[in-house]
């Protein structure tokens, strides 16, 4: 299998869905930007619908299956996942993502397997490890900027520390694209790696892992393949492949 191309779980939405005739219908979905990207990367995609109660023996067997796992964006956390009240502007509870999102970020930890947490995944990062969300990101900058509109992108320009994953990534600053209200706030066993010019985190990652990083924007929607790449050449070179 070595020379076979890294496997990549990406974790999806289930949300109303409209396509062809049929409107309003339940789909399990992830927008089309992580797809492309892990297959420009060298990877093949396989999307990994929710379980409200994950067996542990059915998350085994799917991360034994697996190179690397993506935990996409989304809705917001519950705040009881991290005992905190929910903020007027939090949105409902998504208990099936929640779960199984967050079993699957606690057990690829065990396994040091490659993760990245876009947006949504790098706050269940955080909560998996025993930390603690930032409910709504205007209380502590004043502006909308993270988040100007529903359904519209931001542009936030991001620094990076010296000698961080993250900085080998993308460099030592870059314009990224974000669509967020919620921020990490603690993150037990992960570095804060880079930041925007108002103090929110955008980046965090666990520096003894072979490769474990959270970004707060969302690299699938822009055409550079930089973030997506460095996860793809993380689980290609594994120890041991499946």
């Amino acid at each position: 299998m070595s020379g076979s191309p890294p496997v990549v779980g990406v974790t999806t939405y289930v949300e109303p869905a409209s396509y062809g005739v049929w409107t309003q219908v339940a789909a399990a979905f992830v927008p089309a930007g992580y797809v492309r990207q892990l297959e420009a990367s060298g990877a093949v995609a396989m999307l990994l619908p929710p379980r409200r109660d994950p067996d542990p023996a059915v998350v085994e067997a799917l991360l034994s299956r697996l190179d690397a796992l993506v935990v996409a964006g989304g809705a917001d956390v519950d705040p009881a996942r991290y005992g905190a009240s929910p903020h007027p502007r939090t949105q409902g509870p998504q208990p099936d993502r929640d779960s199984f999102e967050l079993a699957l970020v606690r057990r690829a930890t065990e396994l040091d397997l490659p993760l990245l947490g876009v947006c949504r995944g790098m706050q269940v990062m955080a909560v998996a490890a025993g930390g603690t969300l930032s409910q709504h990101v205007p209380d502590l900058t004043g502006t909308s900027a993270h988040a100007p509109a529903p359904g519209h992108y931001g542009q936030t320009q991001v620094t990076s520390t010296h000698g961080s994953r993250v900085a080998r990534v993308i460099g030592g600053a870059a314009a990224v694209r974000c669509s967020h209200h919620q921020s990490v706030a603690t993150a037990p066993g992960y570095v804060g790696t880079a930041y925007s010019a108002d103090g929110v985190l955008e980046a965090m990652e666990a520096p003894s892992a072979r490769f474990r990083l959270g970004v707060q924007w969302h690299p699938e929607a822009s055409d550079d393949t930089c973030v997506f790449a460095a996860l793809v050449t993380a689980a290609a070179h594994a120890p041991s492949r499946r």
